[in-house]
């Protein structure tokens, strides 16, 4: 049958059962493809076809189809089903995937250390050997140091439904490990933002931060969700104006299953109707290049100094909404702050005006020096967001990921709460845009029985000093403080020990000490500068090299699932971690336990069967397996819009019950946890520089430095690709002003210089950069002798950063906060 353009979209998969002649999951031969409701020939009819998605995290998991023939896969198409608004097409860096599948850089054997940590020096061992050296490495640790010594560290490298979750369920299953606190991507914002949108256990306790149940059920907020944020879809229908801070989805989330494809279509209708986007960065990004009249250059780290002044021009203007305000929030004005801290000129309004803090008026004056935004501009952009029917006011993860960001990611979010545009159609709570409520299949179960959890940020210190380590000082969740230093470390499908940590050097400095960490185990399919750091090396089998099966992606006008065979086989001894991890089991008895008598395939028709028992709509088993994919669209989502109809029967999961612009918890923790010198956890959203931001250039270090993402990168997925390398070339973005000086041309090698580390990278020397700044693709492939200069020829922007956790979230700030010289190499 072939799906006609007129079909209903969510429903036109499910009706397909006869979409076997499209592909054949089992691997017969593939008949006609269709694009909309066209055949499309191949090149031979004999090719096998198999789904699959591109699992790494940029969250697209846009549709892949492999072209296979006798076990190799030859070619690649991607999604071409469906009507043309609804297609998971890859980007062209997801279409190298076959480059990744095939490349002569494969790992292909388990691998036993022989060096030192970091050299990357292996021999080649067996499977068995190999297991019982995990087996013996885990029982030793387990007795002598107990399951909190055990660390499975963060890593993105591979979403599926079987991927990382067969090592979780078997830890767990053998006693537990320490869990992961917020995440790499959304550190400071996931702990700061609960305390004004509300948190996910009802509330904290001042003194120690852990959380206690309510009993109240109410919204608590989340980073990845359609609750606490509103859908482009929502911005396209009804939006007359969008205001993004440092938000490129043209870069972070390409392809046709991701936000790229749903900003397109915003900005389509925005401007089609008379509407403007304005786009703060400071780069002119990829998302704004197209219609430079709306980029708004900032200097990185000052997003706050900005809102404090739009903030104070609505104030003095009388454009903020009062009404709003004391109905729904607590702490702009004396009139809603808390007994606590009433009468004391702590409010936000009170920091604005400069009568309470600091003693400075935050006027467009006061932030124009800060954020290098003329005053003028700075007034214009405040009257075009008070003035504007419904802003949608959006912010990306990169402002957040500052040594301030904590405060960054509330103070834009006092925009749309100041003027009361919140819970409203085509209006936005200042988080980003929404994403996908819908999972339509699950991953395999596993139930940690230990509920002590650290910041995902802290994993370094924990191995160096993890016994010392406490609420109070560390933020430690979920116990007093961390039963042990971190002995055995679990890393799978992550380049986070070095390459996408913070501050490499100090991090080598750690980890090659082998009386700290006593063993690390890595499991991957090529060798990241990561896998230099394992004491046993596994090669893992890739998704399209077995059964796999994932749902949809971070674009949030539709959800999915993938279904897939092996498109080819694994090369060399690669197997699946499911496999692997059930012989582990099988040597600690636990096997029937750990299986549930399934296979890794019979466990993916299980998680299937599972989702589609509570999904009416989704097609059999036997119907996915011919066709692949199942997608639907979704309803478009105002962000907090129950909480604006209803604050009463929808309150927040604050204390209050409220939005929480003065939080009494915050200033709690302020004044019990232990803080250095220079740490300030601010109960109100505030202007505060931060560690190596605004004001801490010098002499030996006068440029502000900053990392981005990359597309020809997904974080570091995709990195070691040489025609990706060769295409979208890593280079140092440098200001023409900047450049000139220090005798800088495109091209030209430089050596770049921090606190912290000094690498080489290519110049690109471009006017798309705020003066006094420069900005570095992340995610590129750390390159040093490390035990000789350490100097990095890869150009990885993480030899720069300084390891120094935020003080509330503990998280990774200074990921963008960085002060560097430049120079010609």
């Amino acid at each position: 049958m072939q799906t006609m353009p007129s079909m209903n979209r969510r429903t036109f998969v499910k009706t397909s059962g006869a979409l076997g002649a499209l592909a054949v999951s089992g691997g017969a031969a593939g008949g006609a493809l269709f694009k909309g409701s066209a055949p499309v020939a191949h090149a031979e009819a004999a090719d096998e076809i198999h789904w699959s998605q591109c699992n790494v995290n940029c969250g697209g998991n846009c549709i892949f189809q492999w072209h296979s023939k006798d076990g190799k896969v030859q070619y690649m198409e991607t999604d071409n089903i469906g009507g043309s608004d609804l297609q998971g097409r890859a980007c062209l860096r997801g279409r190298s995937m076959r480059r990744w599948l095939n490349h002569a850089d494969r790992l292909l054997y388990p691998m036993k250390r022989v060096g030192k940590r970091g050299e990357g020096k292996f021999e080649r061992i067996s499977w068995d050997e190999a297991i019982d050296l995990i087996v013996e490495k885990l029982k030793y640790t387990i007795e002598k140091y107990g399951n909190e010594a055990i660390y499975v560290n963060y890593a993105t490298g591979m979403h599926c439904t079987t991927g990382k979750q067969p090592g979780l369920r078997l830890l767990s299953m053998l006693g537990g490990y320490v869990n992961q606190g917020y995440d790499y991507s959304t550190h400071m914002l996931s702990a700061v933002m609960p305390y004004m949108y509300g948190s996910s256990a009802n509330q904290v306790d001042s003194k120690t931060g852990i959380h206690k149940t309510l009993g109240k059920k109410s919204t608590a907020f989340s980073p990845y969700d359609n609750v606490n944020a509103s859908s482009f879809t929502e911005a396209e229908a009804h939006s007359d104006l969008v205001v993004m801070f440092g938000n490129s989805p043209a870069e972070t989330r390409m392809g046709g299953a991701n936000a790229v494809w749903d900003f397109a279509r915003v900005r389509e209708a925005v401007i089609g109707r008379g509407g403007k986007i304005v786009n703060i960065d400071y780069r002119l990004n990829e998302t704004s290049s197209g219609h430079p009249d709306e980029w708004l250059p900032i200097r990185p780290g000052t997003d706050a100094a900005l809102v404090s002044a739009i903030a104070y021009e609505w104030i003095k203007n009388n454009k903020v909404d009062k009404g709003f305000l004391d109905k729904y929030c607590v702490g702009y004005d004396d009139d809603t702050m808390p007994e606590s801290a009433k009468g004391q000129n702590k409010s936000y309004k009170d920091y604005i005006m400069g009568t309470g803090y600091d003693k400075v008026e935050k006027t467009p004056e006061w932030a124009a020096p800060i954020t290098q935004i003329p005053a003028d501009k700075i007034r214009e952009l405040a009257d075009l967001i008070a003035s504007a029917k419904a802003p949608f006011i959006c912010q990306g993860w990169g402002p957040q990921r500052h040594t301030n960001g904590e405060d960054t990611t509330r103070a834009i979010c006092m925009l749309p709460i100041l003027i009361g545009q919140i819970g409203l159609p085509g209006t936005n709570t200042g988080q980003r845009e929404a994403e996908p409520p819908t999972y339509l299949v699950g991953s395999i179960p596993a139930k940690n029985p230990i509920k002590t959890t650290i910041p995902v940020y802290q994993w370094v210190n924990a191995i160096d000093h993890g016994h010392e380590m406490t609420a109070t000082n560390a933020g430690i969740m979920g116990a007093d403080k961390l039963g042990s230093d971190f002995k055995f470390i679990w890393n799978y499908a992550g380049n986070c020990l070095t390459n996408q940590h913070g501050d490499i050097n100090y991090t080598h400095e750690v980890l090659s000490d082998e009386s700290k960490c006593e063993f690390i185990l890595v499991w991957d399919t090529v060798m990241t500068d990561s896998a230099k750091y394992a004491d046993l090396l596994l090669p893992d089998a890739m998704r399209s090299e077995q059964m796999n099966m994932q749902t949809q992606g971070y674009s949030e006008y539709y959800t999915a699932v993938v279904v897939g065979s092996p498109a080819q086989e694994a090369p060399g001894e690669c197997r699946s971690s499911y496999d692997v991890c059930a012989e582990i089991a099988d040597r600690f008895g636990i096997k029937d336990e750990f299986t549930e008598g399934r296979s890794h395939d019979e466990w993916v028709e299980y998680l299937y069967k599972q989702g589609a028992e509570a999904d009416e709509d989704m097609p059999s088993w036997e119907e996915i397996k011919k066709q692949g994919v199942y997608k639907r669209a979704l309803e478009p989502a105002i962000g907090l819009k129950d909480f604006r109809d209803d604050p009463v029967e929808h309150p927040l999961a604050t204390p209050s019950g409220k939005i929480e612009i003065y939080s009494e918890t915050l200033a709690g923790l302020n004044d019990s946890w232990e803080l250095d010198e220079d740490e300030v956890i601010n109960p109100i959203p505030v202007f505060a520089p931060g560690f190596q931001g605004y004001g801490s250039v010098t002499d030996e270090y006068p440029l502000y430095c900053t990392g981005f993402h990359h597309k020809s990168r997904t974080h570091s997925s995709y990195g070691f690709i040489e025609e990706l390398e060769k295409i979208a070339r890593q280079q140092l973005w440098i200001n023409p002003i900047d450049a000139k000086p220090r005798d800088i041309e495109n091209g030209d090698m430089l050596a770049v210089k921090s606190p912290a580390g000094e690498i080489r990278i290519e110049a690109k020397v471009t006017p798309r950069i705020v003066p006094g700044t420069v900005g570095i693709p992340q995610g590129a492939w750390h390159k040093a002798d490390m035990f000789g200069d350490k100097v990095d020829k890869g150009g990885c922007v993480n030899t720069l950063t300084t390891y120094k956790p935020t003080p509330l979230a503990k998280g990774n700030g200074p990921a963008h906060s960085m002060i560097v010289q430049v120079a010609k190499a």
